[in-house]
């Protein structure tokens, strides 16, 4: 059933319609007070968001990049993260200032070809990130539990009664679900650091750009690979929606309160996922990389190696754990993706369930029949190309968010301002110009 038409406003091919996630949208006060009320009324979607920016697919690229580089990829991570910082900066301002998420955005502004076009692509980007989460937890409950890869991809289809609960009961407590699951994350790496012991002076080289990162194409590839897994697409659309579940004064005044700290509330989330990125790859290169074990990039091998490598035990058994917390997180915003993805471009609404169940069984068929046929190493290559359709589709949703965000019709006197336009061209054309690198690298590598 189509939402109800609201009033038009300038700037867009089409009027307003009513927010996605209405059940949730203006549902969490915005207290008076100093400005530790405002941030603690504002903090959430930020945690929500940077979920997307530590799932497994983050795990392989950092893997790989430790293991076989050691410390030299962290700048890639650190730069990566300061993209994401921007972009997803730039999400909440649109959600705030125009009531519109991205993919309403998109909706009102090109023509019903190019926005169809544009559901198509991000809901197959949704798919392949869904793919990742699935064969992660999997993983993870197979080195946890012994439990056999195609029973485990069964077992994460469950995970949807968990998302349904939780929307019944608040969406404040999803929000604390998901801030304590990134907290076992956290706590379990920074337990791996600390029994590592990594190299403080090599881990403060790493995060300075190096020249020789541009001159090895191995190293280059995988650095773009971090970039391609790190920023995701679905992020964009998400974030600039659940900003509006905020009950903040929809004036000038109110709007301008409403940006700041939902810009201060996603850097600090993202500053966690930077932390858990970074870690991976630390964790990788004082481990594997420095006894010698370079050609580790598997979930699987890495587990396997830890505990014998470290001589600690439990080492394997926290990273799966933080693995298995890491699937579970992810498919949690997922299901919120998903469903803001559907309502904002093409305005109808269905049963949260049934909306899940699509997503997670375009998820599940492939990743039970390649687990079944092909075992652990042909789940690893679809864990890889998940990452590459992500790539694909990511400059489809930057390039939008960019180009509204600094409409001064649409934005009015939230316009970027002349720097921030530049840089964010920048940063679009550059993500842009990584992931078609990427692409044709990794079509060369299968090919060949």
């Amino acid at each position: 059933m189509a939402a109800p038409r609201l009033e038009p406003d300038a700037g867009w091919r089409r009027p307003r319609v009513a927010p996605s996630l209405a059940e949730v949208y203006r549902t969490v006060p915005v207290q008076p007070g100093g400005w530790w009320r405002k941030a603690l009324a504002f903090a959430g979607p930020g945690y929500l968001v940077a979920v997307g920016y530590m799932d497994p697919g983050n795990w392989a690229t950092d893997l790989a990049g430790g293991s076989r580089f050691g410390y030299a990829l962290l700048s890639v991570i650190l730069l990566s993260n300061l993209m994401a910082i921007l972009l997803q900066g730039l999400a909440s301002k649109l959600g705030i200032v125009t009531g519109r998420d991205l993919a309403q955005a998109c909706r009102d502004h090109y023509s019903r070809p190019v926005s169809f076009f544009l559901w198509v692509i991000c809901e197959i980007a949704i798919a392949a990130c869904d793919l990742a989460e699935v064969i992660g937890s999997a993983i993870a409950l197979n080195l946890l539990f012994g439990i056999p890869l195609p029973w485990g991809i069964a077992i994460t289809a469950l995970d949807v009664l968990i998302v349904l609960f939780l929307q019944h009961k608040g969406f404040r407590l999803l929000e604390a679900l998901v801030v304590a699951l990134i907290a076992t994350i956290a706590g379990c790496f920074l337990f791996e650091i600390v029994i590592s012991r990594p190299d403080l002076g090599a881990v403060a080289t790493g995060l300075l750009p190096s020249a020789s990162i541009l001159a090895d194409r191995d190293k280059l590839y995988i650095a773009i690979g971090i970039l391609g897994a790190t920023v995701m697409p679905h992020n964009l659309y998400l974030h600039s929606s659940v900003v509006q579940t905020r009950a903040y004064e929809e004036t000038p005044a109110g709007k301008r309160v409403a940006v700041t700290y939902a810009f201060f509330d996603s850097t600090v989330a993202l500053s966690f996922a930077l932390f858990i990125n970074a870690a991976i790859l630390i964790v990788a290169a004082a481990t594997f990389h420095r006894a010698g074990h370079t050609g580790v990039a598997e979930i699987q091998d890495a587990y396997q190696l830890l505990t014998p490598l470290l001589g600690v035990a439990g080492a394997s058994a926290v990273f799966a754990l933080a693995l298995l917390a890491s699937g579970q997180n992810s498919t949690l915003t997922g299901t919120l993706a998903g469903q803001i993805v559907m309502e904002g471009f093409l305005n109808i609404r269905i049963r949260p369930w049934l909306r899940r169940l699509i997503t997670r069984m375009i998820a599940i068929v492939p990743a039970a029949l390649t687990a079944i046929f092909f075992g652990e190493s042909g789940t690893a290559r679809l864990l890889i190309l998940s990452q590459v359709i992500l790539s694909l589709q990511l400059s489809f949703a930057v390039c939008p968010l960019v180009l509204f965000a600094s409409d001064r019709v649409k934005m009015g006197e939230f316009v970027n301002p002349a720097w921030l336009k530049a840089l964010a061209y920048g940063v679009a054309c550059a993500i842009a110009a990584f992931n078609a690198w990427l692409l044709v690298q990794t079509f060369r590598t299968w090919i060949g």
